[in-house]
């Protein structure tokens, strides 16, 4: 079962191990539009993904968009911390990523797919939970309606 829309970010706490910055919480998150990715070393469909969310991170952290990615073992094998920062580091991913080996955050989030896509608001509210290899589109045009709607919130003062 899903988050449902506009439930508070749930807490990122519990994870086994931080790459590329961290620990980070939802209160460190709060008045920045934040996409939260789940993915797998052995997911087939998030592999290709991750550059694309590297790409993003680029464009989008000039626009005060946050990223987190939270990597959630599907087996024994993916539970390989070294294999993770490999992948990790192949990829691109300079933001923050958990290591969720205990499925600590994967509960928090009510987590079940990779790679799965929250989308949370300047309010930390989820605005979007997708899964799947096609969602990115949908995932993008949601930050960049949240993105415009926080910079028209702020000229309005």
């Amino acid at each position: 079962m899903a988050l449902r829309l506009r439930t508070p970010m749930p807490s990122l706490a519990g994870a086994t191990e931080w790459i590329g910055g961290g620990p980070v919480d939802a209160a460190d998150l709060q008045g920045h539009v934040t996409l939260v990715h789940f993915w797998a070393v052995s997911c087939a469909y998030c592999k290709p993904h991750l550059p694309i969310i590297a790409q993003w991170k680029e464009s989008y952290e000039k626009r005060g968009v946050r990223f987190v990615s939270v990597h959630m073992p599907r087996r024994e094998e993916d539970t390989d911390v070294s294999l993770v920062r490999k992948v990790v580091e192949e990829s691109g991913l300079q933001h923050p990523t958990a290591v969720d080996n205990m499925h600590a955050i994967a509960e928090a989030f009510e987590n079940e797919f990779v790679p799965s896509y929250y989308v949370f608001d300047d309010k930390g509210q989820l605005r979007l939970y997708m899964s799947g290899e096609k969602v990115l589109p949908n995932v993008q045009a949601t930050l960049d309606r949240l993105v415009e709607a926080q910079a028209a919130a702020e000229a309005q003062g």
